[in-house]
C-alpha cells in the first residue's frame, strides 16, 4: 500500500502579513493512520523540499498526540524536510493520494495544473483520492473525463463558511471552500463546526476540518483494503 500525501508550498496569508501553510494535525493524524496500517508514505509539494507549516497550527491549543508524535519522530521530520517536487511524481507509483489542508492550498494547489492533472489521473486509474479541511478546495478546477466539474453531483464536504468566519479569514482567503464546492455542483453537507465529518462518494473522500483528518485517512485505508 503506497500513499502519496500532497502538501502546499504557499506560506503567505493573503495581504495580512501573516504566515500560513499546511495544518500540522492534518498531516500528522493521517500520516500515522497510514503508517500504522502498514502503508509506505511519500510526501510531495509544488516546490519540493520543506513545505511551510502554518505557525498557528503549532500553538499548544492545537497540538495533539499525533502532532507531538510527528515532531518527535526523526524519520517523519526528515521526510517532511525533503518532499518531492510534485512535477516529479507519477500516480502510477501509488495506490492512493491524500491532501492535507491548511489555508495554503487555496492559493497554490487549487490553481496548480500539475496537481489538477494528478488528481484527474488518480481517479481515472480507479484510485481513491482524499482531501481534508481546506484541501477539498483544490478540486475547483478538476474535471471528469467528459470535461464536467469533478464534484458535480457528488456528495462532498470541506471547511465550512461558518468555520472560516470563526477564524476571521472570510475576507482574506481567495475563495470559500463551501461556496466553491456548491458553485461547481457539489452536493455539500456538513457536521457541527470543528466536529469530525467525512463523506465518501465513489473514489472521492472529503473531510470537513482538522478534526476530520484521522477519519478521512481511515476511510482512505478502508477504500484501499476493500479494493484489494
Amino acid at each position: 500500500m503506497k500513499i502519496l500525501m500532497v502538501l502546499t508550498s504557499h506560506d503567505t496569508l493573503g495581504n495580512t502579513g501573516r504566515k500560513t501553510g499546511f495544518w500540522i494535525e492534518e498531516l500528522a493524524a493521517p500520516y500515522y493512520a497510514f503508517q500504522d496500517a502498514g502503508a509506505q508514505i511519500t510526501l510531495a509539494s509544488p516546490k519540493g523540499g520543506q513545505p511551510p507549516l502554518d505557525p498557528k497550527s503549532n500553538e499548544p491549543a492545537f497540538q495533539t498526540d499525533d502532532t507531538r508524535r510527528f515532531e518527535a519522530d526523526p524519520a517523519a521530520t526528515a521526510q517532511l524536510a525533503s518532499t518531492l517536487r510534485l512535477a516529479d511524481v507519477d500516480q502510477g507509483d501509488f495506490d492512493a493520494v491524500f491532501y492535507p489542508g491548511g489555508h495554503g492550498p487555496l492559493w497554490d494547489l487549487a490553481e496548480d495544473t500539475t496537481s489538477i492533472a494528478l488528481i484527474e489521473a488518480f481517479l481515472a486509474a480507479g484510485k481513491p483520492t482524499a482531501l481534508v479541511c481546506h484541501a477539498p478546495g483544490v478540486l475547483r478546477h478538476v474535471k471528469t473525463p467528459e470535461g464536467r466539474p469533478l464534484v458535480e453531483g457528488k456528495r462532498v464536504t470541506g471547511f465550512t463558511n461558518s468555520e472560516e468566519e470563526a477564524v476571521g479569514l472570510t475576507e482574506v482567503v481567495p475563495f470559500l471552500v463551501e461556496d466553491e464546492l456548491k458553485a461547481k455542483g457539489g452536493i455539500f453537507s456538513r457536521g457541527p463546526d470543528w466536529g469530525s465529518y467525512v463523506l465518501q462518494d465513489g473514489l472521492l473522500i472529503t473531510g470537513q476540518n482538522p478534526g476530520s483528518s484521522f477519519a478521512a485517512a481511515r476511510a482512505l485505508v478502508d477504500a484501499l483494503t476493500i479494493k484489494a
